[in-house]
């Protein structure tokens, strides 16, 4: 029988909800993803709440609200307490993003479903890994290996592959094929075959332009707005797809010789930005390229400035501006504060690069059509004065004195149950037992007397005498064994150090941050309902970075998985994905309902075996990448200890076909004919060498599904010359085995 694979939905299945799933793998359990939305409702963790306590080790696949945001808060109320694995950006960026969605919060609300000290304690057992590296868990979870791989949506953002016995659970949600100014393109399709394949409906029936067509189009509306002297509004997230859209807008500045001010505005903007220009490796191979080769960081904004108060926003220059603010969503932050001030105005424009989450007042504007007016809650702290202030501060005085009240009683206590236990073993005290009077009483108060270097001790005394440790220092021939590690200061508390309330990377807070934490004053929220009229432009491009509906069938079609299970998307794109996929991906596709488990284990029986030495001895291997590969012609036995063993063949191996192995890709084929002095271009879908030659792949009628996982090379022309050197070339390309 196979690895067993039980996956349940916690939340984000039928519909657009933060992203949360139970995936048991042989009785171990994962939570992938612990997502929250903006209006961080309990309610959506339910499900949660009942298994957290079960969870072996949590995976979060990108640094946003939808995928990490519950962290925190189960941690602290759930009994969420397992490992949590990320790669560092995700760590990094996911860390401020939490602090600025509290920040923004605790300035217009009394937010108490976690604190900052929460944040730090969630993020402080993240274990980071890089792309492509297999961490093997120990324990429970003994003889399986994670690994994280490129997603190509956010910096940092995962794909996870979880293996157990040469079985692959992917785990693949809000991932992009395309390269784009600051990420190159999943990995996705290199995995082909696994066992069992999780991702999302999200854009099943969306598609989208090509991207510099985009990019362009972009810039252009953003330019005609401020040339008609009205502000551009980009609600945006923390640390996410903004980094997209400053690399966009810098290009575009840079293109057009524009001078427009350019601002990126959240309570952690400079520690975001300080953060991402050490991250570069984890970006596309032309920034990185670009600073090896011209130590150019792609991030030392020449267009963007960054600010983190909204009182600077108000005091820069009058004129036309373009503004990045977080939240995207609208419910928050100064993205919220800022459309306030300037949906008014006709001449202004709001631009949404993302679909609002449901119920916000981002996806409200989004509608078709617009409303032309809106009720907003608009909410400021204010520090308590007169009678307000007097009354707090009362009630602070007598919260103090309770609780000092109750911690010296809670010492005499603890005085009082270890008296005894500490005095029996005391050297100082004088056995009661040994001044027992004739009477048969005894002299209880014998040791209480005693003087001690002229100190009498009180009563309350739980030991007549100081303290006293014994060194317990271990010595060998040397002299006492020092660890070093006893002298090393920890990254991870320097990170916090550096990091507590929004710190960059040197250790400076950011001002608004800090004087959140730091000003004590007692103060409180002053709300007003108003009524917003919507003149402004609203206007919705795609900048998400999610591949759309074509692309995902097309690369779930090459994956094939065994087994496929969809979640993240409405209940149509839900239904439309899943109908494809079940006529031309596989025959096992699953679309669970929320706390619905599903058991997708492989049909597969795997089977451990030894490969004997006088096997071993006669096989010829050939280096295939990273790998050895060689046909093995074997028979099954024993060994002594019952183990299955692979043995030499008693008898003479019967011949077998000829076995290509390897992956042709076309573009990279068209390069090496070119550089053999070969004319070849694609016409048709189809590879054209010379004049008589073409070379297309086509997928194996005989594949059940329809799947990809195996394809033909088909070659055809004359029997010529130039037909059997380009055979010859083809064959270059694989292992022969």
């Amino acid at each position: 029988m196979g690895t067993s694979v039980q996956v349940t939905p916690l939340c984000g299945v039928y519909n657009e909800n933060p992203l949360s799933y139970l995936v048991s793998v042989d009785g171990f359990n994962f939570l992938i993803d612990c997502g929250w939305n903006d209006h961080f409702d309990p309610a959506l963790l339910q499900p949660l709440s009942r298994v957290a306590s079960t969870i072996d080790a949590v995976l979060i696949s990108h640094p946003d609200t939808l995928h990490l945001g519950a962290l925190p808060y189960a941690m602290k109320q759930l009994g969420l307490a397992a490992p949590v694995f990320s790669t560092e950006p995700v760590y990094r960026l996911g860390l401020l993003t939490m602090y600025d969605q509290y920040i923004a919060r605790k300035q217009v609300s009394e937010f108490d479903l976690f604190t900052l000290d929460d944040i730090d304690s969630a993020f402080q057992v993240v274990t980071r890994l890089t792309y492509s590296q297999n961490h093997h868990l120990s324990g429970k979870g003994e003889g399986i290996v994670i690994a994280p791989h490129v997603a190509g949506h956010l910096l940092g953002g995962t794909l996870w592959k979880i293996t157990k016995d040469g079985e692959d659970v992917i785990y693949a949600v809000d991932f992009n094929h395309r390269k784009e100014r600051h990420l190159n393109g999943t990995i996705l399709e290199s995995f082909v075959r696994p066992a069992v394949l999780i991702t999302d409906a999200y854009n099943a029936l969306n598609n989208q332009p090509y991207r510099r067509q985009k990019d362009k189009e972009f810039g252009d509306t953003i330019q005609k707005t401020l040339r008609a002297n009205g502000n551009v509004l980009l609600p945006v997230d923390t640390a996410g797809r903004v980094l997209e859209l400053i690399q966009i807008l810098e290009w575009y500045w840079e293109e057009e010789s524009l001078n427009y001010p350019i601002y990126f505005l959240t309570y952690v903007s400079s520690s975001t930005i300080d953060y991402i220009k050490s991250f570069l490796e984890w970006m596309s191979d032309t920034i990185a390229k670009s600073f090896e080769h011209t130590r150019n960081n792609a991030f030392l904004l020449k267009h963007v400035t960054l600010l983190i108060n909204k009182s600077e926003l108000d005091n820069a220059p009058d004129g036309p501006k373009v503004v990045l603010a977080s939240m995207a969503s609208l419910e928050a932050g100064y993205s919220h504060d800022i459309f306030v001030e300037w949906a008014n105005d006709a001449k202004n424009l709001v631009l949404f690069s993302e679909k609002g989450q449901f119920a916000t007042l981002a996806r409200m504007l989004q509608a078709d059509p617009p409303p032309k007016a809106v009720k907003v809650t608009v909410s400021k702290r204010v520090p308590l004065a007169g009678d307000e202030l007097l009354a707090y501060e009362e009630e602070q005085n007598r919260k103090k004195e309770e609780a000092l009240k109750a911690s010296l009683l809670k010492e005499e206590q603890s005085k009082a149950s270890h008296g005894t236990d500490n005095d029996t073993g005391d050297p100082m005290i004088i056995d009661a037992s040994s001044n027992a009077s004739p009477d048969g009483g005894s002299h209880v108060s014998a040791y209480r007397d005693i003087l001690i270097d002229g100190f009498v001790p009180p009563s309350t005394s739980v030991a007549p005498m100081f303290p006293f440790y014994e060194n317990t220092s271990e010595w060998d021939d040397f002299g006492e064994v020092i660890n070093p590690d006893d002298y090393v200061i920890k990254d991870e508390d320097m990170d916090q150090a550096a990091m507590h309330a929004g710190g960059d990377v040197d250790g400076k807070l950011d001002e608004t941050a800090a004087n959140l934490i730091l000003d004590m004053k007692p103060s409180k929220v002053v709300s007003n309902e108003l009524t917003v009229q919507v003149k402004c432009s609203l206007h919705y491009m795609d900048f998400e970075g999610r591949s759309d509906g074509r692309s995902i069938k097309s690369i779930l079609s090459h994956v094939a998985p065994l087994k496929l299970v969809l979640v993240h998307g409405t209940a149509e794109a839900t239904e439309h994905l899943k109908q494809h996929c079940l006529k031309n991906v596989c025959p096992h596709v699953y679309a669970p309902q929320i706390e619905e488990t599903i058991d997708v284990t492989s049909d597969l029986c795997a089977y451990k075996v030894q490969l004997s030495e006088k096997l071993m001895s006669n096989v010829l291997f050939k280096k295939l990448g990273d790998y050895e590969i060689a046909w093995l012609d074997a028979e099954v036995g024993k060994t002594e200890n019952g183990t299955l063993s692979l043995l030499p063949l008693s008898k003479a191996a019967l011949p077998h076909k000829s076995v290509l192995v390897g992956d042709l890709k076309m573009a990279d084929y068209k390069q090496f004919l070119a550089s053999k002095g070969i004319q070849v271009e694609f016409a048709g879908g189809a590879l054209r060498c010379g004049e008589y030659v073409t070379i297309r792949k086509v997928a194996d009628a005989s594949q059940k599904g329809g799947g990809s996982g195996t394809q033909q090379v088909v070659i055809e022309g004359p029997l010529c010359e130039d037909y059997y050197k380009i055979r010859e070339l083809l064959y270059s390309q694989f292992y022969l085995l």
